[in-house]
């Protein structure tokens, strides 16, 4: 897992920059990320307010990996989709504080382990595997909600899709990537989840995402 120090919250970059591509036929008015229920949202102007404010939504259900995979997959799948994996680790090495395929009582599969591939990491447990990051570098990309999200998708795209968690960007040194910038974004609307996902912003285009949580 990344570890990060958030160092400060500062502001979008302003400077003009490319949009992030939207995949349809006919553009269409750009609407931010707010998966609020409406019937909570209609309960009180302060609700409906507060829910304008918060971070956007990133569930599972709405992203695929290179157009393709969603979050959960079967090795099957991963081998037909990105090839071999370029290389692998035992999670009994790394010794993460948390893991993705954890039984209830705590116990993890001893043969678990990360996958590497095209500098995106995965999580394995028998057959199962999760993406756990994904390296915008190598030329993988996310489809979200009709949005591609990939290494030239600039802080100006990110705005456009996710306002709210731009105005609250944050700075972080990360091992092996130096400073970069950090916008958070929540797993689920009704903040059940303790965990979040993470945009890593470097040189003023979107790097990395991770999902992270909390040991």
């Amino acid at each position: 897992m990344l570890l990060v120090l958030y160092c400060s919250i500062i502001s979008c970059d302003s400077r003009p920059e490319r949009s992030a591509q939207k995949v349809d036929k006919a553009p269409k008015a750009v609407k931010a990320v707010n998966d609020t229920p409406v019937s909570n949202a209609l309960r009180s102007p302060t609700a409906a307010l507060a829910s304008d404010t918060l971070n956007e939504v990133m569930k599972e259900k709405d992203i695929r990996l290179n157009g393709v995979l969603p979050r959960y997959f079967s090795l099957k799948e991963f081998r037909k989709a990105l090839g071999e994996p370029d290389s692998t680790k035992l999670l009994l090495e790394e010794e993460p504080c948390t893991n993705i395929f954890q039984e209830a009582d705590g116990s993890v599969d001893p043969g678990a382990r990360y996958l590497f591939k095209s500098g995106s990491r995965f999580e394995c447990s028998k057959e199962k595997v999760a993406i756990d990051e994904v390296n915008f570098a190598h030329g993988y990309y996310l489809m979200f909600k009709g949005y591609r999200l990939d290494g030239h998708t600039t802080m100006a795209g990110l705005k456009q899709i996710f306002p709210n968690a731009c105005k609250q960007i944050g700075t972080a040194d990360v091992m092996g990537d130096g400073q970069v910038q950090v916008a958070i974004l929540r797993e689920d609307s009704n903040n059940v989840s303790d965990g979040h996902i993470e945009l890593f912003i470097k040189d003023g285009k979107l790097y990395k995402l991770h999902w992270w949580f909390p040991c």
